[in-house]
């Protein structure tokens, strides 16, 4: 009877949270006066699939592991001032939860949680807690932003083989300019004369991700809370704003036999006054050591991404984006290189088995 009362409870916690989810959900580019430049907000990942805790906080405590993680994204490679993003992102579930009783607890070392006889045996995990935080540097041209945030999410058991999470981040982003750096037409603007260097704005974002043995789907936004970006003091022109931006994410693997699966997967962006951008991947799984995969964001770019799980400590990923738009006269393309470390890993799995 408690049992019944607590999962009551949770659905009636969770019921209210959808619903407040579903009264928001959007990406980028933030104006400032229009002599300067504009940017984007969120700096752009290729590796979505590998990492989707940095883009829906409903992932903290999904593995049984803590997951911590350090990438560098060098967009547009050859363009002057072209964006730069360094991360470090950490979740982990809280308690003894995490520890849950099932196949996917790895009775042997190594045993891969893509194959068939493990996804026939696959149960969800019961529910728990979890927790993380990610902190982000972004740099384009004159123009510097960084995001400091810390997560909780609850991971809800629906039934034997379905978990729905429900996820909260919180913290603050900075907006800086370097107004020295600054080309002018007319060196001295009174526009710029009471220009303060940075700004700081409260971040929060939600998300919900539903998860079973094969496919992945969830919803996310980031900086739900619209912030206006004042660099002056008596003037609107140097003025921004800080926009919503939504996220849509989802994924299916085929297994194709013990040691060979795919997964395509799809992630869809937007931000108000913006077309919606799409992308399209595939990555193939070689046994639970190696993967490979290929996809294109519409309009922007070809995608070509590998990685190798090392052990069960230690993760490489890497990703290159051949330019299909007409910054191609310019860019050779860009590149980001992810490092992934498994911390208290009991079960000693060597790949992920729910971030896919």
């Amino acid at each position: 009877m408690d049992k019944l009362k607590q999962q009551h409870g949770n659905q009636t916690w969770l019921n209210g949270f959808l619903f407040s989810v579903g009264q928001i959900l959007s990406l980028l580019i933030l104006y400032f006066y229009p002599q300067a430049l504009s940017a984007q907000q969120r700096p752009q990942y290729s590796q979505y699939v590998m990492n989707n805790y940095l883009l829906n906080p409903a992932l903290s405590g999904i593995e049984n592991y803590t997951d911590l993680r350090m990438g560098h994204r060098q967009q547009w490679t050859g363009l002057e001032g072209a964006p730069k993003t360094s991360f470090v992102s950490a979740h982990w579930a809280l308690g003894d939860a995490y520890l849950w009783p099932n196949p996917l607890s790895f009775g042997e070392d190594g045993t891969d949680p893509r194959s068939r006889s493990i996804e026939q045996d696959y149960t969800a995990s019961p529910a728990h807690h979890g927790i993380g935080f990610s902190a982000v540097s972004d740099r384009s041209g004159q123009l510097s932003m960084a995001f400091l945030d810390v997560s909780y999410a609850y991971h809800l058991q629906l039934n034997r083989r379905l978990n729905l999470a429900a996820g909260i981040s919180t913290g603050v982003s900075r907006v800086g300019i370097d107004v020295g750096a600054l080309v002018l037409e007319r060196p001295g603007d009174p526009a710029l004369s009471n220009a303060s260097r940075k700004t700081l704005s409260p971040d929060l974002s939600l998300g919900l991700w539903l998860y079973g043995r094969r496919f992945f789907s969830g919803v996310s936004v980031q900086q739900l809370l619209p912030q206006k970006i004042v660099f002056g003091k008596e003037n609107n022109l140097n003025e921004g704003k800080l926009v919503p931006h939504f996220f849509f994410t989802s994924g299916y693997r085929v297994a194709l036999g013990e040691d060979f699966n795919v997964t395509p997967s799809i992630m869809a962006k937007w931000v108000s006054n913006t077309p919606i951008s799409l992308d399209a991947n595939l990555k193939i799984g070689l046994t639970d050591r190696f993967w490979m995969g290929g996809g294109y964001r519409s309009t922007d770019a070809f995608t070509a991404m590998a990685g190798i799980n090392v052990s069960h400590f230690l993760n490489l990923t890497y990703s290159y984006d051949l330019t299909v738009s007409r910054l191609n006269s310019v860019s050779s393309g860009s590149h980001e290189i992810v490092l992934g470390l498994l911390l208290n890993n009991v079960y000693k799995v060597v790949c992920p088995t729910r971030m896919w």
